[in-house]
């Protein structure tokens, strides 16, 4: 059955299962300022469903055959499994289905400028970054984030149809949905192994991704990755490198960090400076993020000052070293770091803020990854002062019986690394508040549910203020 258009049922019912992950949602609420009617489900409550009601999209928390009754069109996620309920209603009611990533790339068709950003890590931040830099530039993009940045009021943006900015997401070979003439890639590791093989077919992947480009189009790539470098040595059309080495077209000079991490350089083109940007956000990697985005918007022609000038206003995106409160003195964070690298990467930044102690609360994220990638994860937050280990996100896998958070954490204890099994978000609160001291820093990592533990600590705290009063 041939993929159904998304323009062939406009100001029609569009159902969404799995509404509430942070690609669908912004989906939803483009479509439904293009003048669809949308509802979804999820499995859920979380602050992206009660988001998108406030928005007046109705929204079902739980997966049943009769949410997709009266929809003319079903989108959803590759999360969403063939024997999800409302898939199987859908089949037996025949009506059209598309998934995620096609719907994705149909709303980009038309574009004169269709900028993807893909690569391991940092997607969200630096599209977040593009984004910021591009609207402050006058460009109005129209903006697809994987994550939610307050500079824009989410994680979509509706603006001209001449520009399109959006994640290229790897996992499944998804981006290979969409039809670039820009692409950013930030690097390639080790990821998604339950999908791909090894390392040799991510790279191939992100090969095909970058085969998309027209002769005319721009790659731009991080010119410190030696797999970036490999892959953009294949491409006949114009290559853009970033990074630190010399080679690099784009790279920082003068560059210095404050006590909190954060960058301030100037940006070099050939020896050329094309300005000066001094973070708000901390890490060596934003550095890279910064220099991608300048490199991304110097092909669009963009002024370079006010670039410039939105990178040194950017604050991040939501789930990115975000601050989410303070409870008996103790700070807390959460970060959307998944796998090893991200981890070790956003804690090297937590250490560098005050505090006493630091807690890293790691919730692992798929049995596949964890077993593919286990001896990262016994070293990755040797950073902590204390390490405490949730049970595994299972997300789209089922349990495989081999492989479990207690061996982790096992591992850590091996490594001298001090670590604690707390299976539930319950566990985890309470082993946190009966051991925390006024001072201490708490970042909470990961991509499934964990960041709702902060919530959870947060609502916890505000109902116990309501009963002393």
């Amino acid at each position: 059955m041939s993929t159904p258009h998304i323009r062939d049922f406009q100001g029609k019912h569009i159902h969404m299962i799995g509404i509430g992950g942070s690609s669908m949602s912004g989906l939803a609420r483009m479509l439904k300022a293009q003048g669809y009617e949308i509802s979804g489900s999820d499995n859920l409550e979380t602050y992206a469903t009660r988001a998108l009601r406030d928005q007046g999209i109705p929204v079902t928390i739980g997966h049943k055959p009769e949410n997709v009754h009266g929809a003319a069109l079903i989108a959803y996620t590759i999360a969403i499994l063939p024997d999800n309920p409302e898939r199987v209603e859908s089949a037996r009611l025949g009506l059209p289905v598309i998934e995620r990533a096609a719907l994705l790339g149909q709303l980009m068709e038309g574009a004169k400028v269709a900028i993807g950003v893909c690569g391991t890590h940092g997607k969200t931040s630096t599209t977040s970054m593009i984004a910021q830099a591009l609207v402050e530039a006058g460009l109005d993009p129209t903006v697809h984030i994987g994550g939610s940045l307050d500079f824009i009021g989410g994680s979509t943006r509706i603006g001209t149809e001449e520009v399109f900015l959006t994640e290229a997401c790897e996992y499944n070979a998804s981006f290979l949905q969409l039809r670039p003439t820009v692409a950013v890639i930030t690097n390639i590791e080790e990821d998604h192994l339950d999908y791909y093989h090894d390392i040799e077919d991510i790279q191939q992947a992100f090969k095909r991704f970058f085969d998309l480009l027209p002769q005319e189009g721009f790659a731009i790539g991080n010119g410190d990755d030696e797999r970036v470098v490999a892959l953009l040595r294949t491409l006949d059309c114009h290559v853009l490198t970033y990074g630190m080495g010399r080679t690099c077209d784009f790279r920082p000079e003068n560059l210095t960090y404050d006590a909190q991490g954060r960058g301030s350089f100037d940006v070099v083109r050939h020896g050329n400076s094309l300005g000066h940007v001094s973070l708000q956000v901390a890490g060596f990697f934003h550095v890279y993020n910064a220099l991608a985005t300048v490199a991304c918007a110097y092909t669009q022609h963009a002024d370079m000052e006010k670039v410039c000038a939105a990178l040194g206003m950017f604050v991040g995106a939501h789930r990115r070293f975000e601050l989410t409160g303070e409870i008996d003195g103790v700070k807390l964070y959460h970060d959307y770091g998944h796998n090893p690298t991200e981890m070790r990467n956003v804690l090297s930044v937590a250490k560098l803020q005050p505090h006493k102690r630091l807690w890293a609360v790691m919730q692992p994220h798929t049995y596949s990854r964890v077993k593919r990638l286990f001896g990262d994860y016994l070293t990755c937050t040797r950073d902590a002062d204390i390490t405490l280990v949730t049970d595994i996100y299972a997300a789209r896998e089922k349990d495989p019986g081999d492989i479990k958070a207690t061996q982790i954490v096992e591992g850590m204890l091996a490594n001298g690394i001090s670590a604690v099994h707390t299976p539930s978000f319950d566990d985890t609160e309470h082993y946190l508040r009966t051991h925390w001291q006024a001072g201490d820093l708490v970042i909470t990592m990961g991509c499934g549910n964990i960041d709702q533990l902060n919530e959870q600590m947060h609502e916890h705290e505000a109902a116990k203020a309501v009963h002393v009063d």
